[in-house]
């Protein structure tokens, strides 16, 4: 991994392509308040591996803490309106709509998670929608912990996001 030095002063139009330093490289809320207000939509996966034995606990509803997916759906939607209080630099965001989707995979074994998050306004939901798939896994995690502490979250990413000055941008496909 490159130094501090080493990394890239400016990008190829002069700017620094991290827009949360200042010039003297302070960190600094970014000044969204010239930008148009625009839909904007996010979305956001990752995944829990867990024992075969847990995921059948929670496809069967017999996990000891109760409906683990009902309530990890609404820790997500809970963390994507709290984004702003938990990333430092992050604009508070009025979310016009989180959907979140859990799937259950026998092959993996786990669970995946897909949040899709959106706004009308002058800056993206990536950070929302991200933030919701962790904390949705997170308590998975909580929730099924007593019968497993070996649970892996993992490939938690950007899948999508629509809209704003970079307009549409799809993550390559998986390798």
């Amino acid at each position: 991994m490159p130094t501090d030095t080493e990394l890239p002063n400016e990008s190829h139009s002069g700017a620094t392509p991290l827009t949360h330093f200042d010039a003297a490289g302070q960190a600094h809320m970014v000044d969204v308040g010239g930008k148009a207000s625009t839909r904007r939509v996010a979305i956001a996966k990752g995944s829990i591996r867990m024992l075969p034995a847990t995921l059948e606990l929670i496809r069967g509803g017999n996990a000891k803490k109760g409906d683990v997916l009902g309530i990890a759906r609404i820790a997500a939607i809970q963390a994507s309106k709290r984004t702003a209080e938990l990333i430092p630099l992050c604009h508070p965001l009025a979310l016009t709509r989180v959907a979140v989707e859990f799937e259950l995979d026998d092959a993996l074994p786990g669970v995946h998670c897909t949040v899709q998050a959106e706004t009308i306004g002058q800056t993206g939901v990536e950070m929302e929608a991200l933030t919701a798939v962790q904390i949705g896994l997170l308590t998975i995690y909580d929730m099924c912990k007593a019968a497993d502490r070996g649970m892996v979250m993992t490939e938690v990413r950007l899948a999508e996001k629509i809209g704003g000055k970079s307009g549409h941008w799809v993550a390559p496909p998986e390798a």
